[in-house]
């Protein structure tokens, strides 16, 4: 096979791990980057790649077969457009868009051309998830009853001192790393049509908030409860738990989601299942039947750019499609608005 040709705009820490997936691809050649920055210049020199300033450089001189796009989220939708427009396919990072109303202008440009175009939720293509999601819809668990999360992480304060705006509104968990669970909650129970939320900013003082907590509302009838903080000195976030991401520490005897049907529960990403042996003799005076998943695990950025190289080469349709992204960024923007109002936010 010839190896799909890959450009990566964007050369901060998320396109570095892009570059480093594309590198290391046994069915991808990294062949470009695209950015003005002089740390971007090294970063290409030293893959052996060059470096361009603008897509526009990028397109003029060169044609890929598909692009990475993690560049600014402000810089998201006109990127996307100008693929689009050079009919080559993208990978867009998360957050889809700024704003909803970007996003579905940008999904109605998708949806009317038929452009590929893949949303970077990466944790979507982890063999944790895939595995989670598979137990789920066999309805061993039973009917769906509720779903209980967590992302609960300690940010040091050299993280806001290199980013001041991480301490104004925007920059607080719930945009920067909300939109990642609800992901991972829409795949494992279904769409989100309402939530409420409490927020705080009692840590830290910042205007923006510290600690979230949610309550969500599906469209199948399950309930959820989520607690999102980046103050919290606790190790129930999926970086902490699913040693997916080397970075973090990790900790295999914590779990970040517990979902719980009628016939039993599991625990993600430990994997730990609990059943009842029997449908007719569930009560809680009953031992359950308790196992663990067998399973392995892999790098979700190494899977999802196997996935993009696939998509672009028209083998497959995108596993995160624009419309995903759209309802992820509109479930976090909807828990903005129910912590700053107090109500609860429809979504239907």
């Amino acid at each position: 096979m010839t190896p799909t040709r890959i450009a990566v705009a964007g050369a901060g820490y998320i396109g570095q791990a892009h570059m480093q997936a594309a590198q290391d691809s046994a069915t991808v050649t990294l062949t470009a980057v695209v950015d003005p920055s002089p740390l971007a210049s090294a970063l290409a020199a030293k893959a052996g790649v060059p470096c361009y300033t603008s897509l526009e450089e990028l397109f003029s001189l060169d044609r890929p077969d598909g692009v990475v796009l993690s560049t600014p989220n402000a810089m998201h939708v006109p990127h996307a457009l100008t693929c689009m427009q050079a009919g080559i396919a993208c990978l867009l990072e998360k957050p889809i868009a700024p704003t909803v109303a970007q996003a579905q202008a940008l999904v109605d440009q998708v949806e009317a051309t038929g452009a590929k175009v893949l949303i970077g939720h990466h944790r979507a293509h982890s063999p944790i998830m895939a595995k989670a999601k598979a137990l789920v819809q066999s309805g061993e668990l039973g009917q769906l009853v509720a779903v209980m999360g967590s992302a609960t992480f300690f940010k040091p304060d050299q993280y806001f001192a290199d980013g001041p705006w991480r301490r104004e509104v925007g920059g607080g968990p719930i945009l920067l790393n909300m939109i990642h669970e609800v992901h991972n909650l829409r795949m494992l129970c279904g769409e989100i049509v309402a939530v409420q939320a409490f927020a705080s900013n009692a840590i830290r003082g910042f205007a923006v908030e510290d600690t979230v907590c949610i309550n969500l509302r599906f469209a199948n009838g399950v309930l959820g409860t989520f607690m999102l903080s980046d103050t919290a000195a606790c190790a129930r976030s999926w970086e902490q738990t699913s040693q997916e991401n080397k970075a973090y520490s990790s900790y295999d005897d914590e779990d970040c989601y517990v979902i719980t049907g009628t016939h039993g529960s599991l625990s993600v990403p430990t994997m730990r299942l609990k059943t009842y042996p029997r449908a007719q003799d569930r009560s809680w005076w009953k031992p359950f039947e308790v196992s663990t998943l067998e399973m392995e695990r892999a790098d979700p950025i190494a899977q999802q750019m196997e996935h993009f190289a696939a998509v672009v080469r028209g083998e497959v349709a995108p596993l995160v499609t624009a419309g995903d992204g759209l309802a992820n960024l509109r479930v976090t923007e909807a828990i903005v608005l129910a912590a700053q109002t107090g109500r609860t936010v429809e979504l239907v």
